[in-house]
């Protein structure tokens, strides 16, 4: 009788190959249930805010990030002044893009993106434009040049606001540097962004405006005259960064990427110049 098994020795059997499984499976479920999320968060769209003036770009860009990475992209356009301080007062999105440093830098200020992530992603150029149907001769634009005579008597020039918008900014730099601006002031009609001022002239309700080069070429009713010389103003830089906030897995992949050679690609052909 001093081999029967004792009671207590059966508690070993938890320590068995079978009694192991159900821990396994546990660990192969919570395993699977991490996978899936973290599948699902990739999958999920990222929300980019964007300048107004990259609309055709990063439309195309997107496009081509989603066909390759497998992320769909939510793009909201408006003036970068505009998206900044919708991303100072916590608007949901992932990454932004901004026409010029200086809001970026606003942003990094006040630590609302993730400055590891920031990269300078394209330039532009500024180019005077008039009504295609008006066939106003070309110009070229140094000091002395009179813009208000091409005016005529009520004619009006068509900027994006001047004190906020990248763009607007970089027009009131050019007619300072000119020495027009004292003379165009009480002609100056300002729109809300680069393309609303684009559309203005469009339309024929402004004589001329001053947009970006990329502006221009995607819009066939109005015609360049002039070329601005890049002296004239700041530099035009479109940074990109990944918004603090973001919790999306990918967001700084996708800012990365809009360096690349297949997003870069992408901006050459819709007229972009390389970062200055």
């Amino acid at each position: 009788m001093g081999d029967r098994v004792k009671p207590g020795i059966c508690s070993n059997a938890a320590s068995s190959p079978n009694a192991a499984m159900p821990r396994l499976v546990r660990s192969l479920l919570l395993f699977v249930s991490w996978m899936f999320i973290a599948t699902a968060a990739s999958a999920a769209p990222l929300t980019v805010f964007a300048a107004s003036s990259l609309k055709e770009t990063l439309d195309e860009a997107a496009a081509l990030y989603t066909r390759t990475h497998g992320v769909p992209v939510r793009i909201s356009y408006a003036a970068s002044s505009a998206l900044a301080r919708q991303v100072r007062d916590g608007a949901p999105a992932d990454a932004f893009v901004s026409a010029d440093r200086d809001w970026m830098d606003v942003l990094q200020d006040q630590r609302l993106i993730d400055a590891r992530t920031r990269r300078d992603v394209a330039g532009n150029a500024l180019v005077l434009i008039a009504p295609a149907a008006r066939r106003m001769p070309a110009i070229a634009l140094r000091r002395g040049v009179d813009l208000r005579a091409r005016l005529g008597r009520d004619g009006r020039i068509a900027l994006a606001l001047t004190t906020a918008v990248p763009a607007g900014r970089y027009a009131r730099a050019t007619l300072e540097s000119l020495g027009e601006w004292p003379a165009l002031r009480p002609r100056v009609v300002e729109a809300e962004n680069v393309r609303a001022a684009l559309q203005l002239v469009a339309r024929g309700e402004a004589a001329l405006g001053m947009v970006y080069a990329t502006d221009a070429r995607a819009e066939p009713r109005v015609r360049v005259i002039a070329r601005v010389p890049a002296a004239l103003h700041p530099p035009i830089v479109y940074p990109a960064a990944r918004i603090a906030s973001s919790r999306h897995p990918r967001a700084a992949e996708f800012v990365a990427w809009l360096g690349s050679p297949p997003a870069q690609a992408v901006f050459r052909r819709h007229g972009f110049l390389p970062p200055p």
